[in-house]
């Protein structure tokens, strides 16, 4: 092998601090996790999913403001610095509400729909900022891998999640455990946590997470010009980068039609999907995330050796028509295990793409516009959802099992976004 030039950074010269990030990462994540799993839980087990539904439309329409502003600040200010912010802002407003759940020995829906804001604004600045910065201090010959790492750790916690919730939703009853649609027997009895004894829970996470992201030293391997200007300036910015490199748009919006389905999917449709067309419980619920989980770990330990001959493109092309096949197959079964089958699927697909899909961006996406330029897709993606959940919001689609049709459209929606990655393949690969 070639010396390499003296100027170049040495091999993974920041992996201390990269170890460091992925640790607050996964601290964070895991009580992040049963959070958000509980949220719609608790909103589907009192019949409020509709409620839930029109929540989480306003939230998403709210990102559509929040989001550009957020990739604003990931290219303007010092990364390490954002997080330490989110911490103590997501932490200090789930002490208050947890307070408030203790003091009045119960939580309104509205502050646990507000909880679920909190945290998802906290998503649409927490993971874009986590690329960039990882994208700021890895060398560009180990994108691929630092990428496929930051999805198996990040499904570990979504599987150490699903089992917390399991067990804090449900509780251990009759000294039963379900873990990955098992009931394991234990030796110990557990009562199901409350909302507020959640949220008390996932503050704490944010607090030791902070304290790990204070530990961060790391010399910065790309070099980010300061810029000036408004908001709105700054932004335009990345949407000019994106208007010269047209393909990269198409393919930066197309390719994320996957994560928008999915998103609907866990945080929306699949608790009405348990309760109403499956009749089973939390711990069904959680354990389908789990199942997502694990096939996402297994994406990210062998999705690019899988694709190893294959354009990145055409690996998304391939796991965006599989997608939609999972989602018709939920549509037409009652099955549990087939259900828990299609989530594993799910998993593996979504991850995969997600890994592929930064991978490339990493190649063709300068550091110095890659927040703003995430921006412009997030904004795609927004509309998507803002589009969908104001359809599966509808009285309809809370009627009796008629949640199943929700799947079909979604499955439809996919296969349209894989013709447009076919119909502009060769652009894609230049």
């Amino acid at each position: 092998m070639p010396n390499q030039p003296k100027n170049e950074p040495k091999v993974w010269k920041n992996l201390q601090a990269i170890i460091l990030l992925f640790i607050a990462n996964s601290v964070s994540g895991v009580a992040q996790g049963i959070s958000m799993i509980a949220i719609p839980w608790y909103f589907a087990k009192n019949g409020n999913a509709q409620t839930f539904g029109w929540i989480f439309t306003f939230v998403t329409a709210l990102s559509l403001l929040w989001g550009p502003y957020s990739g604003t600040l990931i290219d303007k200010y010092n990364r390490k610095h954002i997080f330490l912010g989110l911490c103590i802002v997501c932490g200090s407003i789930l002490f208050m509400v947890a307070g408030l759940g203790f003091y009045w020995e119960q939580l309104p829906w509205y502050m646990v729909g507000f909880i679920f804001l909190m945290t998802f604004m906290n998503y649409n600045l927490h993971y874009p900022n986590l690329y960039a910065f990882v994208q700021e201090i890895t060398e560009k010959r180990y994108y691929g891998k630092v990428t496929s790492y930051i999805e198996v750790i990040g499904q570990l916690t979504t599987v150490m999640a699903g089992a917390g919730a399991a067990l804090l939703l449900e509780g251990t009853l009759d000294g039963q455990l379900m873990l990955f649609g098992i009931n394991i027997p234990v030796n110990f009895k557990i009562k199901a946590w409350t909302i507020y004894e959640i949220f008390l829970l996932d503050g704490f996470t944010y607090v030791l997470s902070f304290f790990i992201i204070l530990l961060i030293k790391y010399s910065p391997l790309i070099k980010r010009e300061q810029e000036e200007g408004t908001i709105l300036k700054r932004l335009n910015v990345g949407w000019q980068y994106l208007k010269n490199n047209s393909y990269i748009l198409l393919f930066g919006i197309a390719s994320y039609n996957v994560f928008v389905t999915v998103l609907i999917t866990t945080f929306y449709l699949a608790a009405k999907y348990v309760e109403s067309h499956l009749h089973e419980r939390g711990d069904v619920f959680a354990s389908a995330d789990m199942f997502y989980a694990l096939g996402a770990i297994l994406a990210g330990i062998a999705i690019r050796k899988i694709f190893q001959h294959t354009t990145i493109p055409m690996s998304i092309i391939i796991m965006t028509i599989l997608t939609a096949v999972l989602f018709f197959v939920l549509s037409i079964s009652s099955d549990l295990w087939i259900f828990y089958v299609m989530f594993l699927l799910l998993g593996i697909t979504n991850a995969g793409i997600r890994i592929q899909r930064i991978t490339y961006l990493f190649q063709q996406i300068p550091n110095q516009v890659f927040g703003r330029a995430g921006s412009i897709f997030f904004i795609s993606n927004i509309l998507f959802r803002i589009f969908f959940l104001s359809i599966f919001s509808l009285a309809f689609f809370h009627l009796d099992n008629n949640i199943i049709y929700a799947f079909s459209i979604l499955s439809v929606f996919l296969l349209l976004s894989a013709l447009v990655l076919i119909r502009y393949y060769k652009k894609f690969v230049f």
